[in-house]
């Protein structure tokens, strides 16, 4: 991140994929805007989801992409404490790419599937005719 801060800085040209990657780049955030177009999420929400979430790295994700403008965390004031976590009107800008990535990862599963099914009759033919 810093990186990216020292090149805006420093006015170097920067890729805008690159720039989009930053914001929503990571294992998690494109996961978590995924399920934020579906509406607001609590933290525990996301947690049951994901179990190999850890609750440090979900704090780090949501920190990031709040300080970046994309989500927006809303604290109620009541017993226990209520924290809900929504897209901001920047961030809906982003459902287009999301749904597109959504869309790509079942057609690369899909495909893979394939793949891997036809590799397997492949080889087990060829252990048939040894």
């Amino acid at each position: 991140m810093g990186d990216r801060k020292n090149k805006l800085e420093a006015n170097v040209e920067v890729c805008p994929v690159e720039t989009t990657l930053d914001v929503i780049g990571g294992k998690w955030k494109a996961i978590i805007l995924f399920h934020l177009i579906d509406g607001p999420k609590r933290f525990n929400e996301f947690r049951r989801l994901y179990p190999r979430l850890t609750q440090f790295m979900l704090t780090l994700q949501l920190r990031e992409l709040e300080r970046d403008g994309i989500i927006h965390r809303e604290v109620y004031k009541q017993v226990p404490p209520k924290v809900e976590y929504s897209l901001t009107e920047f961030g809906v800008t982003l459902k287009p790419i999301i749904l597109d990535m959504k869309k790509w990862g079942i057609t690369f599963k899909n495909r893979v599937d394939d793949i891997r099914l036809q590799t397997a009759v492949q080889e087990k033919g060829e252990k048939e005719d040894q």
